[in-house]
This record gives C-alpha cells, structure tokens and sequence, in this order.
C-alpha cells in the first residue's frame, strides 16, 4: 500500500494497516514529515511532487493508492497529481484503487440545500476548482488504465491536534453567527476509518460525501471549541467588516453554505461512524 502525501490522515490511516499487519510505504516531502511518517513503523519516501525529476521507481508496484496530497495553493490545477500519475504510468504497473481526498468545496455554494452526491459541482474558489482538476484527471487516468477509483469528498476536519487553539488564543474575530453559512465536519479518526473501507469495498461507488451528517456553522463550532477548551469565546464581526479583517483563507470557507447528507457513505461502506456528532467529537479532543 502506498500513502501518498502522509501527513496527519495519511499517518492516522498507517497507523490502522500497520496493526492490520500491512505493508504500507509513506511519501512525504519534508524531512519533518518523514520522522512523523516514520512513527508508524511504515516504510518512508521522501519525494518533491513539485519536481519534474522525482526518484526513480518511486511509484512501482502499489497495487493499493491512498492519494492524500494538497495541491498547490496557487492555480485553478494540480499538477502534483499530474506528476504522480505520469510516474504510474511509467512503471508499467498501475495500482488496483486509488482512494483521493477532495473537498466539499468542489460542489460551490447551495444556499444552505441539503445535497447528495448527485448534487452538480460548480466550485467558486480556486480550492475547489484545483480539487475538481484532481477529480477530473484522476476519472480520465483510471478510466483509460481499468483502475477502480474512490473520491471522498470531505468538509472540514477537526480532532486532536486539528483545533483552531491557536487562533482562538490570539483573540481573532469570527463571522458574526446571524451570517454564518451551513459548514459540515469529520472527526479526523472517523475520515482515516472510512478511507479504509473505501479502498476495502467490493464494489465502492466513485464519489461519496464524507460528514458527520450534522451540519452547523464556524462561528458555532469556534464557540464550541472555545468552551471545551477554557477559552474566551472570539468578538463576532459583520460581514462587512469581515472582508477587511478575516484573512483571504478564512473568507474562502464562508462563500458557500450546503449542508452534505451522509446516507450513502453509511450504507455503502457499512460505515459506524466513532464520532457522530460535534459534542462526542469534541470530547474525545481533550479526555485523551
């Protein structure tokens, strides 16, 4: 099994195949990361998806794909992506499934509509359209190369160590809650969980919506996080005055509102979900 991009999901999924007894290679970029990676007891690449001239072979032989890297922050494409599937095609094996990590983002703004994966994608940031270019590409690569392909398609993540404490420490303001748009959330044990099943499903569909099935707002959830941790609640601002002090990052969360049903994720990967709502979530972030 090959990880690529192993940061904190992909080490939580090593963790899971590694005491499953499976042989798992993890690919990073930073020497930071491979020690992180390397804690699992997995095998450990380090290479630059960034560089037109990546180690030779890197790619050969997975028969089990796991494609978690980021895009670049920059663009409307992936060409990370690009680069690793030209390196699948160049070693003449190409692996059996590919399990991706997209976003939510790809489907745009609904309007606060509860929507399925049947629901049309028209992203409205550049997030979403360099995750649709992913999508894109990987259907069109897997369907000319007869591999079996899941995207998950996946809203916020929240869990230990993934919580906004440093930024509810500095005071930072927040969307006043009367403005906040519907947000949905996973418990990033649950996402590492279901990654597994959709790479062990006998016949998966292509696309799945990944939430917790109960959607709320940021402003809620930072209010949440706040309380759970001892913090002061963050001053709520308008939305006008969120344009001038909210960073360019935070406003591209708040331009679309849906509201992800979860039913065929639950069914179809027989899926029990650890966390199945914000307060159990929550909990388990600070019990240990």
């Amino acid at each position: 099994m090959l990880i690529v991009g192993c940061g904190d999901i992909g080490r939580r999924v090593a963790m899971r195949l590694m005491n499953r007894n499976r042989d798992v290679t993890a690919v990073v970029r930073s020497e930071t990361s491979a020690a992180a990676a390397g804690m699992t007891g997995a095998h450990v690449l380090r290479v630059d998806l960034d560089s037109d001239s990546p180690p030779a072979g890197w790619a050969s032989g997975y028969g089990e794909v796991y494609y978690f890297a980021p895009p670049p922050r920059e663009g409307d494409t992936d060409g990370r992506l690009r680069r690793c599937l030209a390196q699948f095609g160049a070693t003449g094996t190409q692996p059996a499934r590919i399990v991706y990590i997209s976003t939510s983002a790809v489907y745009g703004d609904c309007g606060g509509a509860w929507i399925s994966e049947a629901q049309p994608v028209s992203p409205t940031t550049a997030r979403g359209r360099r995750r649709l270019d992913a999508e894109n590409r990987l259907r069109e690569w897997t369907q000319a190369h007869s591999v079996s392909l899941v995207i998950l398609r996946v809203p916020g993540i929240y869990g230990p160590g993934k919580l906004p404490l440093a930024r509810l420490e500095q005071g930072l303001p927040v969307l006043r809650e009367a403005d906040a748009p519907w947000t949905n959330r996973i418990h990033a044990d649950d996402l590492a969980a279901i990654c597994i099943a959709a790479m062990q499903a006998d016949r998966p569909a292509v696309v799945y919506n990944v939430s917790d099935g109960h959607p709320g707002n940021m402003t809620d959830y930072f209010f949440r996080v706040a309380d759970a941790a001892g913090l002061p609640r963050p001053p709520e601002v308008d939305r006008e005055e969120a344009g001038r002090v909210l960073s360019p990052g935070m406003l591209s969360f708040l331009q679309d509102s849906r509201r992800m049903k979860n039913d065929k994720l639950l069914r179809e990967l027989d899926i029990t979900l650890q966390y199945p709502d914000l307060d159990a979530g929550l909990e388990s972030c600070f019990t240990g």
